[in-house]
């Protein structure tokens, strides 16, 4: 029987990412991620929660990692889960998931003016550039 293990997550890349090698000399780049949803309880009260993810990549998409993400960057990311536990050196059992991904893709740019005119919604108009009042015959279509 086959098996799926497979995780996608939307988020703020909450740390810079930290690249090393390998002894093999293969590229590995860590990262932690944050994802809120938001919520109203039953008395009302909106919530916010914060779920945290320790992302791993390998190889070229290490180095790109590395390379354009930044901590605060908006990113998605798939991979599988991967679970660890071990004995810390206090004597206690310590346990942690990680994602380590096979995609990622970056959800925004770098900050900065340019970015901001690329970056801008459709149909909206750059901040103190008002064209005034659109006449139906100047529509295109």
């Amino acid at each position: 029987m086959v098996g799926l293990n497979k995780i996608q997550i939307i988020g703020n890349i909450g740390t810079d990412p930290e690249m090393r090698y390998t002894p093999q000399g293969n590229p590995v780049t860590s990262f932690r991620m944050a994802t809120s949803r938001n919520f109203t309880t039953p008395e009302g009260e909106r919530r916010e929660e914060t779920e945290w993810f320790q992302v791993t990549t390998w190889n070229k998409l290490a180095e790109t990692c590395n390379q354009f993400l930044a901590k605060g960057r908006r990113a998605y990311v798939e991979g599988r889960l991967r679970s660890s536990v071990w004995e810390g050196q206090d004597g206690q059992k310590r346990f942690r998931n990680e994602i380590v991904a096979n995609t990622v893709i970056f959800l925004d740019r770098a900050g900065g003016a340019a970015d901001e005119e690329v970056s801008r919604p459709v149909g909206t108009e750059p901040k103190g550039q008002s064209q005034g009042e659109v006449e139906a015959n100047d529509l295109p279509f």
